[in-house]
């Protein structure tokens, strides 16, 4: 079993050619000296701008997606090669976290190294960016045997009944929303073999993904003893 874990839909994006002039983003330009097009949208820095914005409310989190790469990459399924983390953003760009990545844990260094990355769009690396939609990175790119969404409007269940069904897969995929507010779009429910929830109240996705997979961890583990 090797458990591939999507962050779908996750507010990490550079600033919108739409709010390119606001106020809020050219003083962030000019105080960091940094072209404005080429910083990571931030509700912190923009949220005066970000109201003309569609989905607002979902955007502008680079802190959520950080934190969620962090509680990933820590875990002993990434760092032993049983886990693949792909990050899949709200405007259709995927990053392929390659194993090995150590994620800067100072969220300023993570905003640098995610502007350049979404600037250059590297495709070699340890953290490949490309174009793709949800649908494009799941069929063609996962290719999963199981796929399991986890929203709060999932069916209830526990970390370990959910575990247990995922270790009996050989390619199955975990997606959690990387986003603050809001619920998944219909194509990406669409994609998935069943969704579930985890907690009667809404977590974030840092928190879901510490959760879930510690709980495959322990599952695997069972089945190897």
């Amino acid at each position: 079993m090797k458990l591939n874990f999507v962050l779908a839909e996750s507010a990490l994006e550079l600033i919108p050619k739409e709010i390119g002039n606001s106020p809020a983003v050219l003083s962030d330009s000019r105080r960091r000296e940094v072209d404005r097009l080429q910083i990571l949208l931030d509700r912190s820095f923009h949220h005066s701008a970000m109201a003309r914005l569609k989905d607002g409310e979902k955007r502008g989190r680079p802190d959520l997606v950080h934190a969620a790469l962090l509680s990933l990459t820590g875990t002993p399924l990434f760092l032993d090669g049983q886990m693949k983390v792909y990050v899949h953003t709200s405007q259709e760009v995927v990053l392929e976290i390659g194993e090995g990545t150590r994620i800067p844990k100072s969220y300023l260094r993570f905003r640098g190294l995610a502007e350049k990355l979404l600037v250059e769009e590297p495709r070699e690396g340890l953290v490949k960016v490309y174009p793709a939609g949800m649908k494009e990175l799941i069929q063609k790119v996962v290719v999963p045997d199981l796929v399991v969404g986890l929203s709060t409007q999932g069916a209830p269940s526990s970390p370990e009944e959910l575990a247990g069904t995922v270790t009996k897969a050989k390619r199955p995929c975990l997606i959690v929303g990387g986003f603050p507010h809001g619920h998944f779009a219909p194509e990406t429910l669409r994609l998935t073999d069943r969704l579930a929830r985890i907690h009667t109240r809404p977590l974030e996705a840092h928190v879901v993904a510490a959760r879930v997979v510690y709980e495959v961890e322990k599952a695997a583990q069972g089945m190897n003893d």
